[in-house]
């Protein structure tokens, strides 16, 4: 197979914006050029050809696709990820040595979504670093590579459950809950999130970082899931969206205490009445 590179370039202010979108589209990471581009890869031309096509229907960009050499460009990517510092937290490739000084959450996303290097992946991390207290139940719904709920145990978690729909992804998860030695604390379930909840509550903190339409329909289960006061964390939502979903917090009987901003997507906490 024969894998192409796509060179972007837009301008600086939405560098990042499409950044993040690529790195959800592809599921691989961004190299940042010094000239201020981005590349990422495709499988084939034709991916190539789609993926151009998606994004200019979503921001001005410039792009070019190119054929690459021989090399294995399914793991290519991996050479433009590094530690990334959340907090007291450092999330790491499993490729890279990181400083075991602070926690550190060791990863290696395969074809799971959740790597660090998202915006809405960072936010709920940012907000799980702060409010997390050792000893806390943890449902990470939506878990991807496993990295919420990972984070969650290394933090100190009593446990943490992740659910997500994709088997795959959950292979994946697993076999990173074993490389950070939090196997024991950490379980990832297949199904609906919407069934699943309730019934591994009570948690006192859950983190959703899905889509704004999903966390929506999720608000009645998660409300059922979650202690008295207990925390919720939303994400993947672009800023642009916060007003959207804040009225549905109200609805719900949550109550927002802290927000962040990480290259455009926007995650809140939220306390449960």
């Amino acid at each position: 197979m024969t894998w192409w590179a796509v060179d972007v370039r837009t301008a600086p202010e939405r560098r990042d914006w499409v950044g993040a979108w690529l790195v959800v589209h592809t599921g691989h990471a961004v190299e940042e050029r010094d000239d201020g581009s981005l590349v990422t890869f495709a499988e084939d031309e034709a991916a190539a050809e789609r993926l151009e096509a998606a994004l200019a229907a979503e921001a001005p960009v410039e792009t070019a696709r190119r054929a690459l050499d021989s090399a294995d460009w399914s793991t290519r990517w991996r050479d433009g990820l590094g530690p990334r510092r959340i907090g007291r937290l450092t999330v790491t490739p499993s490729w890279v040595s990181a400083d075991r000084s602070a926690p550190v959450v060791v990863l290696d996303p395969e074809t799971a979504f959740g790597s660090g290097e998202h915006g809405s992946t960072r936010g709920a991390l940012a907000l799980v670093e702060r409010y997390l207290r050792p000893g806390d139940r943890v449902l990470d719904l939506g878990s991807g590579s496993g990295i919420v709920a990972i984070a969650g145990a290394v933090l100190g978690a009593a446990r943490a459950t992740g659910i997500e729909m994709d088997a795959e992804a959950n292979e994946i998860a697993a076999r990173n809950a074993e490389r950070n030695g939090v196997a024991d604390r950490v379980t990832f379930l297949e199904g609906d999130a919407a069934d699943l909840a309730p019934l591994l509550g009570p948690c006192e903190l859950l983190v959703s970082n899905i889509l704004r339409s999903v966390n929506t329909r999720l608000l009645p289960a998660i409300a059922a899931a979650l202690v008295p006061g207990g925390l919720a964390v939303f994400a993947g939502m672009e800023e642009p969206e916060a007003e959207l979903f804040r009225p549905a917090l109200a609805r719900a009987g949550f109550t927002p205490v802290a927000e962040t901003v990480d290259a455009g997507w926007w995650a809140v906490a939220a306390r449960r009445g």
